[in-house]
């Protein structure tokens, strides 16, 4: 398993995180898996942090997370992927052949759409008090769930026969979306999945919320 980095920082990684924020755990999770040394600083998003210059001028949208590797700083989740993966990974983290790395961008945009949409909203409802929709959230993670089950059930990862970022970008959201009351309990081959990652050495859990199903 391709898991540990092909090389390291001449320093750690600086992560600005949040730590109940799925795109950070995403983030960290990749860092983990990788092996590579991190420098964690917690952003008070509650207090609003993120919309104050000088975090402002690590990423202008106010998002985390954000690493800075360096002299070079990347943000948003699935970008850092990206970059960790062709500046640290091996290989078959992000496929160099054209039809491979098109597998994995398209999970990747699923993870900014229907992830993010479904599994994501569903919990931010729950957990933050957000104002969406929660039948129309919730049905959209079961739609996506049920596409990743049909995909799991033809091989073991999410872009083909090879663990990529793919499979991370969706962990978080997927294995805490009982949290937003979405049930994973119909998904057998999905919860499969969800073991196998966390199987993985260098595997980092994200702090649970006793909220939805959990509660």
């Amino acid at each position: 398993m391709h898991t540990r980095a092909l090389q390291h920082p001449a320093q750690p990684i600086t992560l600005y995180r949040f730590a109940r924020s799925g795109h950070s755990h995403r983030a960290e999770l990749f860092l983990s898996l990788l092996g590579l040394p991190v420098t964690p600083v917690d952003v008070d998003l509650a207090g609003g942090e993120q919309k104050r210059p000088p975090f402002l001028a690590l990423n202008p949208f106010g998002q985390v997370p954000v690493i800075q590797d360096g002299d070079v700083v990347v943000a948003d989740s699935n970008a850092i992927l990206v970059y960790l993966a062709k500046r640290y990974g091996a290989p078959e983290w992000l496929p160099q052949d054209a039809a491979g790395a098109a597998q994995v961008e398209r999970w990747l945009s699923a993870a900014a759409g229907p992830l993010a949409f479904g599994a994501g909203a569903a919990r931010l409802i729950t957990v933050f008090g957000a104002d969406f929709r929660p039948a129309e959230v919730i049905a959209r993670a079961h739609w996506l769930l049920g596409l990743m089950e049909a995909t799991l059930n033809q091989h073991p990862w999410l872009a083909g026969p090879n663990l990529t970022i793919a499979d991370i970008a969706h962990y978080s959201y997927i294995a805490h979306a009982p949290e937003g009351n979405v049930d994973l309990a119909a998904y057998p081959t999905v919860r499969a999945w969800l073991a196998r990652i966390e199987a993985l050495p260098g595997f980092i859990p994200r702090p649970a919320t006793a909220a939805g199903l959990r509660a």
